[in-house]
């Protein structure tokens, strides 16, 4: 069976193991999931920087060019036999925490991007020291991972970096499925253990490393759900324009929900009428208004129509928000200060949340727990990490802050690991 875009057949494997991803420099490892309603090969995909090899000085290199021209490539030898693979994946974590040196990755950004040093600090091809976390992100609704600089950011604190594309999402998207299909959030639970499992982070593993997870619209939905039933295994949750709850707010959700119940047992994969008038693709895509490249067999620009069994299982999951989570752990919560309605195009659109009420949203976080953060970035788009330069400057200075105070302890802020 085949994934729908060029590079990512799959073929039969034994055991996961590591591959080069579609995005250059990091790598993929598909996970395989139980059988899922009548759809052929359900798998979830776990994303992450390839690591680089060390040359004879124990240094190394990262395809691509820098000032003075190409640099050179290094190749993982070997990587193809899953044994060595493993066996490179375990020297690479033993230099890390052995804080052996190497080249650090090149990062062509201005000043407040991730990579660009602020005055007075290290240079942005210094390595961070190793924070002690583990960072896990999920994606959206119609989306996938394809934001390369939210993991610069997050390497650039010393975390180690995940992403996870959900079953019938992206790189997990196999012919003959309905996209995005599911009957219950709860359903992700178990690729989430897969994905943290491959990390270190699964229940029968032992670890000093702290995990952050990080969701944006239904994987900040998703993600909530699952943090609140295991709490004691997240250090922070980051919620970057979650969807916590419905366009039309509680009144409208409740007025529908009886009707697409029905639907969801009757004909649970029938299409809903489509709104996306692919407004927000153009908002954030480089062949439009945006700046952001993508592939759109995983993101089409018009999305996908809905079915009645997802947006079921979308409405339970907002009604326990709404009925509180309690979860105990910080939350972060990334929010744009507008929405704006998408009927037709208009500049707004650029700077404001075309996809979620914000103001909806904004009334549900306290709900999700006791210790939530709600920052409204000023020119900030449905997914605030693709807004223009100065709200994600914005973006990455509010995080930084809450993932130091509150994540970070005094003395792991900055200081080697042992």
């Amino acid at each position: 069976m085949t994934s729908l875009s060029p590079g990512l057949d799959d073929g039969p494997a034994s055991e996961p193991v590591w591959e080069p991803d579609v995005l250059p420099g990091f790598e993929r490892m598909t996970l395989p999931l139980e059988p899922d309603e009548d759809e052929p090969e359900v798998v979830a995909t776990l994303v992450r920087r390839a690591p680089s090899a060390p040359d004879e000085t124990g240094e190394s290199e990262a395809d691509g060019e820098d000032e003075t021209g190409p640099r050179r490539v290094m190749h993982r030898i070997g990587a193809e036999n899953p044994q060595v693979a493993r066996l490179w994946d375990e020297l690479s974590e033993l230099g890390r925490r052995l804080r052996l040196p190497v080249a650090a990755r090149h990062h062509a950004a201005p000043d407040g991007e991730p990579g660009a040093a602020p005055q007075g600090r290290t240079s942005p091809d210094a390595t961070p020291p190793d924070a002690g976390v583990d960072v896990l992100y999920v994606h959206g609704w119609l989306d996938y991972f394809f934001q390369t600089h939210l993991a610069d950011f997050w390497e650039a604190q010393g975390v180690r970096f995940h992403a996870l594309d959900l079953r019938r999402y992206g790189r997990s998207l196999r012919e003959g499925q309905t996209p995005g299909y599911v009957r219950s959030l709860t359903i992700y639970d178990e690729e989430i253990e897969a994905a943290l499992d491959v990390m270190g982070h699964g229940r029968d593993h032992r670890t000093d490393r702290k995990l952050v997870l990080m969701g944006h619209s239904t994987g900040g939905l998703i993600l909530s759900l699952w943090t609140a039933h295991n709490q004691e295994r997240v250090a922070g949750l980051v919620l970057n324009g979650p969807w916590l709850e419905f366009q039309t707010r509680e009144a409208g959700r409740k007025l529908m929900e009886p009707g697409i119940r029905v639907q969801s047992v009757l004909v649970p994969r029938s299409q809903l009428v489509n709104l996306d008038r692919g407004l927000y693709a153009r908002s954030i895509s480089s062949r439009f208004d945006g700046e952001w490249d993508y592939d759109v067999t995983w993101r089409p620009d018009a999305g996908w129509r809905a079915t009645p069994a997802w947006l079921a299982a979308i409405f339970r999951g907002q009604d326990q928000v709404a009925r509180g989570l309690g979860i105990d752990v910080p939350v972060l919560v990334l929010l744009s200060a507008r929405s704006s309605i998408p009927t037709r195009w208009s500049e707004d659109m650029r700077s404001t949340d075309s996809v979620l009420d914000v103001v909806g949203i904004a009334r549900r976080v306290p709900d999700v727990g006791s210790l939530t953060t709600l920052v409204r970035i000023a020119g900030g788009l449905h997914d605030a990490t693709l807004s223009a330069a100065p709200a994600r400057e914005q973006v990455w200075r509010e995080t930084r802050r809450w993932f130091r105070g509150y994540v970070l302890s005094p003395a792991d802020d900055g200081a080697p690991r042992a």
